[in-house]
């Protein structure tokens, strides 16, 4: 198993490619604020429809705050995000003001992973 992917080491987990074609079908992405070792995407406007898979440390909250104020100013915003319903920034943003929430079955294969992640994933969906 690789030791990297699969530990706290890093905050980042690539977007399964498959997934996000399927929602950029959806959705019809126009922005990412948060590509794979990415900086710089809180401190700017995020397109009409915007993709963001956060680092998944102790940042996130930010990173999803922010996804709910851009939606504020009538743009979609589609967050990839782990699957923890405990957390501060589910119960204060998820909750209350995603517009929908789906949760993925089973657990996915990030980037090029062998292995399945260690935790569950949902699709938030922010939008007026």
């Amino acid at each position: 198993m690789n030791k990297i992917l699969f530990s706290s080491a890093t905050p980042h987990w690539a977007t399964p490619k498959s997934l996000y074609y399927d929602l950029d079908q959806e959705f019809c992405f126009t922005d990412d604020p948060c590509p794979l070792h990415g900086e710089g995407g809180l401190n700017r406007a995020w397109g009409r429809s915007t993709f963001c898979n956060p680092p998944y440390g102790r940042e996130i909250g930010k990173w999803i705050e922010k996804g709910y104020l851009e939606s504020r100013k009538g743009k979609t915003v589609v967050f990839l995000l782990p699957s923890r319903t405990d957390t501060k920034w589910f119960q204060d943003y998820i909750l209350p003001f995603a517009k929908e929430v789906r949760f993925i079955r089973g657990r996915l294969k990030f980037g090029s992973a062998k292995n399945s992640a260690p935790f569950p994933s949902l699709i938030a969906i922010f939008k007026t």
